[in-house]
């Protein structure tokens, strides 16, 4: 079957799931742009270059910069580890185009991107859907979930394009000492998870001392790779993730390494299997904390800027670990709105609450345990700027938190 037929055979305004984040399969996506006149188009963390016109609904559970703004978009609020339900029930894809390696051996590899592609596949598969793989020899050769049937694939397009990188992390004096008071809350023997972005490097930067260290993560970048480099991980455990992000190196690293297992996000995004991980030390960052330690990472104006995400399966899951530990770490100062970050009440919906402790870099606020004015004294004491501190404390005093 060629895509051409194969996508005759769609019903009108199909759902059509498409490898998001850094693995777009642009040739296909396009190719798929052309010959459909309406479609939904899925896409985890779309980004720019996305079409995006009349009779394409760009649908998501986190928002991306190349849907963010978009008249079309439609966002579906979930936890990213209920994804996969949402593929079996109210969301079902008709079409799943994958970027995939070339076939070797019966099977494809998803390569650096598998997150909620496993589940959208099988769940197209059961109500007679098809099966796109863009394969390019430029994607690296990964194991665990990541590994397709070909048998499962009706389609294969050709073309071989580089993949995307990430550009240098510059850690400037905040993000480091963020990342120095976080770091020095984790001990050897840890489970990791972190993001990409200085504040995330900055704290993995500061674990290079450590040993025995574990990684359980939705995504990873250079600085895990770092951390293999100087002997901080445990070799005996494998580095669990769902998807990867970094630089030419870090990719020529995870290809046929066989300690990278990469699962799909109902395995890395389930609390109940964060929470079986020794001394989890989950690290996220928010827009906002409020002084009842509310966080809102999701929304702007009340606009959606990107969703839950992972955070909130990781915050619980970390917070269930045996010595585990979730933190929210930020700026005090939000230096492009020029305001504080903690902030009296959040104004925008909760993405989560209830972690151990949030840390900027004028402190650590130590929540998890603390009654609700103690709470909101660490929060002004500890992690506000200083600027904004008598008149944080005066609003605590009318929220009743003083």
């Amino acid at each position: 079957m060629d895509l051409a037929d194969a996508l005759t055979r769609l019903p009108d305004n199909p759902r059509i799931v498409v490898t998001g984040n850094h693995a777009i399969p642009w040739h296909t996506v396009g190719l798929v742009d052309a010959a459909l006149d309406s479609y939904r188009l899925w896409t985890l963390n779309g980004q720019p270059g996305l079409p995006d016109r009349d009779g394409v609904t760009l649908e998501t559970s986190f928002v991306g910069p190349g849907q963010r703004r978009s008249p079309r978009l439609s966002y579906v609020p979930s936890r990213l580890s209920m994804v996969p339900t949402l593929f079996g029930r109210q969301l079902p894809p008709d079409a799943v185009v994958l970027h995939t390696t070339r076939p070797r051996g019966g099977k494809v590899s998803l390569g650096v991107e598998v997150n909620v592609l496993p589940a959208a596949l099988e769940a197209a598969k059961r109500r007679g859907g098809i099966v796109i793989a863009q394969v390019n020899d430029r994607m690296p050769w990964t194991y665990g979930d990541a590994l397709v049937d070909l048998d499962l694939v009706d389609v294969l397009v050709d073309a071989d394009a580089p993949l995307p990188t990430a550009p240098v992390t510059v850690i400037d004096d905040a993000s480091a000492r963020i990342g120095e008071l976080v770091a020095e809350r984790v001990t050897d023997g840890s489970t990791l998870q972190a993001g990409i972005g200085a504040v995330p490097d900055a704290t993995l930067t500061g674990l290079r001392d450590r040993s025995g260290l574990r990684v359980w993560t939705e995504m990873f970048s250079d600085s895990i790779f770092a951390l293999e480099k100087v002997g901080a991980l445990d070799r005996n455990v494998p580095i669990t993730a769902s998807f990867l992000f970094g630089s030419p190196e870090l990719l020529e690293w995870v290809d046929g390494n066989e300690r990278i297992a990469m699962a799909r996000t109902e395995v890395t995004n389930s609390p109940a299997r964060i929470a079986l991980n020794p001394s989890m030390v989950s690290v996220n960052t928010a827009l906002q904390v409020d002084l009842f330690a509310q966080a809102n990472a999701s929304r702007i104006g009340a606009r959606i800027h990107s969703g839950f995400g992972g955070q909130t399966d990781f915050f619980v899951g970390a917070m269930h670990s045996a010595g585990g530990q979730a933190f929210i770490a930020l700026r005090s100062w939000h230096p492009k709105a020029d305001c504080s970050t903690i902030v009296p009440l959040v104004d925008e919906p909760v993405t989560s609450f209830q972690m151990t402790a949030v840390v900027t870099e004028q402190g650590v606020a130590e929540i998890v345990g603390h009654d609700q004015r103690e709470q909101a004294r660490q929060l002004i004491e500890h992690a506000a700027h200083p600027s904004v501190r008598e008149e944080l404390h005066e609003e605590a005093v009318e929220l009743g938190l003083a």
